[in-house]
């Protein structure tokens, strides 16, 4: 009875030590990994102008243009980043200096900018952003809008220090 009463207990203490080891390996804080940087877009830079101003809204306003800029080393937002906006609106083109306008990024890394609804040029609707405080490589963005209708687009930015 000795014996069992032995195996028992190790087999009891091995148990509740291996349930300790794993409890301790859940409560380590979790590592996250470097998440790639956002590549510029072929056309983005397209009738860019340094220094435009940061406005409240680019004219009359009616469509969103939105989204997040977030550090490519560890994925946390960035607050306080410029990103410019500008694109072929109802109230001008892409080449006007009253069609370009920028924002700050918030503490959550997110910016939203209102600016004319964006009409097609070249046969495409789309926008033009870009990233160019300095602090982080420039990127620049050309995305898309699904149809000429839409009234919001988001894009998105993943910054690679410079």
């Amino acid at each position: 009875m000795s014996d069992t009463l032995f195996q028992r207990r190790t087999v009891l203490g091995a148990g509740a030590a291996f349930a300790v080891a794993g409890l301790a390996g859940l409560t380590m804080p979790a590592r996250a990994s470097s998440i790639p940087a956002t590549p510029s877009m072929r056309g983005g830079a397209n009738n860019y102008m340094p220094g435009a101003p940061i406005v409240e809204r680019i004219g009359g306003g009616g469509f969103w243009m939105s989204g997040t800029v977030l550090r490519a080393s560890d994925g946390a937002p960035l607050m306080g980043q410029r990103i410019q906006i500008w694109a072929h609106t109802t109230e001008g083109s892409e080449r006007d200096w009253h069609s370009h306008g920028a924002t700050l990024t918030d503490a959550n890394g997110a910016f939203r900018l209102e600016m004319p609804q964006i009409v097609p040029a070249l046969g495409q609707a789309h926008a033009h952003l870009a990233y160019d405080s300095g602090e982080y490589e420039t990127v620049f963005l050309r995305p898309l809008l699904s149809s000429a209708k839409d009234t919001s687009l988001v894009a998105h930015f993943v910054l690679q220090s410079a």
